[in-house]
């Protein structure tokens, strides 16, 4: 006897043929004019959400968490760094520790089915390549820059980041902010130039290279923010991934040509490589590889310019911990520079919750 399911006609279709007879369906109800118009909508409201800030739309709870992460790490980052480099002195080397970290990190997560990979075209790759070599640039440009200018110039130069990357999205993006929040930047900036207040010097080479980095470490914000937000949307992990095996490969190029490896291995064979300075190097590339995830995730939730002031920020209380831990010895301008940089910080952050709230929700 015959089963009932060899009785009953085949009615089950997979589903991309589902989709496409469900999609043609829809297509001869609209009519193509409707179909076109409705594509022209659905263009404009992301081309809108792009323009107004897709950070306007992430919920503030949210964004504090990452923020606050961010910047705890980012200053813990910056202070074993500091106690490092003075036992392992090759900041190139430890760049691309902190690069190799990221991609053995990233690669892990792939194995255990935490990234999914998404379908990139060539020019996509290419577009990553060349995010990579600006990640790479951007540090040798600050480190030969700081060579030729004192640090408090070198300082109250990169203060100026968050202006740049205003101008970025005002030019290239047409994207404007708030009055309140080109206000809020003025103590922000003033404040830090006070912080960092000493001896200025420099030349002109020096000068125009320190500009260039500040350019160049905009423009590495903002390319972060649209790989992360615009037409790829890339994850942040899988943004990682991909690009964090580039940068060590340059970085370790860079070491080879500034002498670092000659210099390293000099170092190993006398010694100095010790089992304790190997498990803060591997500490030190950890603590690295969870501020790389955070950054990238911070940058697509808060924004570049959220994340440049932050930086500012930084500025300030690194300082303020180097009055703690280093015993450095600063003026009464230079603590007034924190104080306004502070209040600058606030006045912002009162400025963006009011811009979040004035955004409607679609």
């Amino acid at each position: 006897m015959a089963s009932i399911s060899e009785k009953q006609p085949q009615l089950s279709m997979d589903e991309s043929e589902f989709s496409d007879y469900h999609e043609e369906q829809r297509q001869k109800l609209l009519g193509d004019d409707d179909v076109e118009k409705q594509c022209i909508i659905e263009e404009q409201a992301q081309a809108k959400s792009a323009q107004d800030g897709a950070e306007y739309l992430v919920s503030t709870r949210v964004k504090m968490i990452c923020l606050g992460l961010y910047f705890a790490m980012n200053l813990g980052l910056t202070l074993y760094n500091k106690a490092v480099l003075q036992q392992f002195a090759f900041p190139w080397l430890m760049t691309t520790l902190h690069a190799t970290c990221a991609a053995i990190g990233c690669y892990s997560l792939l194995l255990a089915g935490q990234i999914k990979l998404s379908y990139l075209t060539r020019q996509d790759n290419y577009v990553l390549v060349a995010f990579s070599v600006l990640f790479t640039i951007n540090i040798a440009i600050s480190n030969v820059s700081l060579e030729m200018v004192s640090v408090p110039f070198h300082q109250i130069a990169r203060s100026t980041c968050p202006v740049a990357t205003i101008l970025i999205y005002r030019w290239f993006y047409g994207r404007s902010y708030a009055k309140a929040t080109y206000m809020a930047l003025i103590p922000i900036v003033m404040g830090v130039g006070l912080s960092t207040y000493g001896d200025y010097y420099f030349s002109l080479v020096g000068a125009s290279l320190t500009f260039l980095g500040v350019g160049l470490a905009a423009v590495k914000t903002v390319a972060t923010n649209r790989l992360l937000t615009g037409s790829l949307k890339l994850p942040a992990l899988e943004l990682l991934l991909r690009m964090s095996p580039l940068a060590a490969a340059q970085s370790l190029v860079y070491a080879y040509c500034t002498g670092e490896v000659t210099r390293f291995a000099d170092f190993t064979a006398a010694g100095h490589l010790t089992s304790g300075v190997v498990l803060a190097l591997l500490g030190n590339g950890v603590l690295a590889f969870m501020l790389n995830v955070t950054s990238f995730q911070t940058n697509k939730l808060a924004g570049a310019l959220t994340l440049s002031v932050c930086g500012n920020l930084k500025q300030c209380l690194t300082i303020l911990l180097g009055i703690v831990l280093f015993n450095v010895k600063v003026g009464p301008e230079n603590g007034a520079g924190m104080l306004v940089t502070l209040l600058g910080a606030a006045y912002y952050s009162k400025v963006e919750l009011s811009v979040k709230k004035a955004v409607p929700r679609s």
